[in-house]
């Protein structure tokens, strides 16, 4: 199925000349770096033809297939790095939690989460076990690629979220109850899931992921007083768990404008900015020696290509000279896009030079 010879880089994608890595860093790197999240996806016609109208959780089962969904944006788009195709609620699925991924919806829970006799749902992760079909599609990818293989897992709250509406929300009204209402339960639930998102994490690393990332996608809807109370502590249990494997990690959510501090906090090295702050604000409000990730509005995408590459250009310029900045959208890719615009967008980041060393060019 996988078109790319095996290259022998195993672990060596993580060497220090990845521009991705690099920036992870913080460090001087030649290019400003690019991937998108939900690159593998319904905007590829190859991703279609192979998946098919298959459940997306079979798909995620098949390492070879997985795999390959995984490296088809890479040969398409020559993105800096790839990001593991498979799904934040995989790890729920496989401890039993009761989990489907409706088409047009998200994923669905059946039943929610109540009681606190729900809790014993969230039986400890054993990934060897339960991720055997995820840790040999790291193992395939981290041969086949030359690009970092970035691993990932999802947060505690989005989890949360998810196990206690019921499914995807616009209010996360039940969820708000049940934190405010029953705060020791919540804390227990999210202690729980971070146990199972830092297992999840550990164990894509040891397989060969050479940076992960933790989705907080829903995270957005709460305060900050109400981040810091009630989820803070969970995150950075997560991040900091997998501090000493020496991976970047990076630490996403969205509509996060006024959390990008305390997320800064909860220990990544790089986090991720929606298109609603500018990045040059993220920078402040993040902090010195963290990188940025961000921040094209997915849906600008969907514009002439013009536009689209003028956005873009607006975006590195607000990004500035200093080290510490992957190019990346706000959110994932829309499955309406025209994949010929990301290709333009990788073209336009990779040829961008900022003013300083366009200066330096001239001179």
């Amino acid at each position: 199925m996988r078109s790319i010879p095996s290259s022998g880089y195993c672990r060596a994608v993580r060497a220090p000349n990845s521009p991705f890595l690099g920036a992870c860093r913080c460090l001087p790197v030649e290019r400003t770096p690019v991937w998108f999240m939900r690159q593998a996806g319904r905007s590829l016609p190859e991703y279609r033809r192979l998946r098919g109208d298959g459940n997306i959780l079979d798909a995620i089962a098949k390492p070879e297939l997985a795999a390959e969904l995984t490296l088809q944006p890479v040969r398409r788009y020559g993105v800096d790095a790839a990001i593991l195709f498979s799904d934040i609620v995989v790890p729920l699925a496989a401890i039993g939690v009761g989990v489907e991924i409706v088409p047009g919806r998200g994923p669905v829970i059946d039943p929610p989460f109540r009681t606190p006799e729900d809790l014993s749902r969230l039986r400890p992760l054993e990934p060897d076990v339960d991720l055997a079909h995820v840790l040999e599609t790291v193992r395939i990818l981290t041969r086949e690629l030359d690009v970092p293989l970035i691993g990932f897992a999802g947060a505690p709250f989005t989890l949360a979220s998810y196990l206690i509406e019921g499914g995807p929300s616009r209010t996360f009204g039940r969820t708000k109850a049940l934190m405010y209402g029953e705060p020791e339960l919540w804390h227990q639930i999210l202690d729980r899931l971070a146990d199972i998102a830092l297992a999840t994490l550990k164990a894509e690393v040891e397989a060969g992921a050479s940076a992960v990332q933790l989705f907080d996608s829903w995270v957005g809807v709460l305060s900050a007083a109400d981040y810091a109370s009630f989820v803070l502590a969970a995150s950075r249990k997560v991040l900091e768990g997998v501090a000493d494997l020496g991976v970047p990690r990076i630490h996403f959510g969205v509509g996060t404008g006024e959390l990008l501090g305390l997320m800064s906090e909860a220990g990544a090295d790089v986090v991720g900015v929606d298109w609603r702050v500018p990045l040059s604000v993220a920078r402040g409000r993040i902090g010195a020696g963290k990188a940025v990730q961000g921040n094209l509005d997915p849906a600008i995408c969907l514009a002439p290509v013009g536009a689209v590459i003028e956005e873009t250009t607006k975006i590195l310029a607000d990004a500035g000279d200093q080290p510490g900045h992957i190019f990346n959208l706000g959110h994932g890719v829309l499955p309406e896009t025209d994949p010929g615009v990301l290709a333009r967008v990788v073209e336009t980041v990779h040829d961008w030079k900022p003013a300083g060393l366009q200066s330096e060019a001239a001179g």
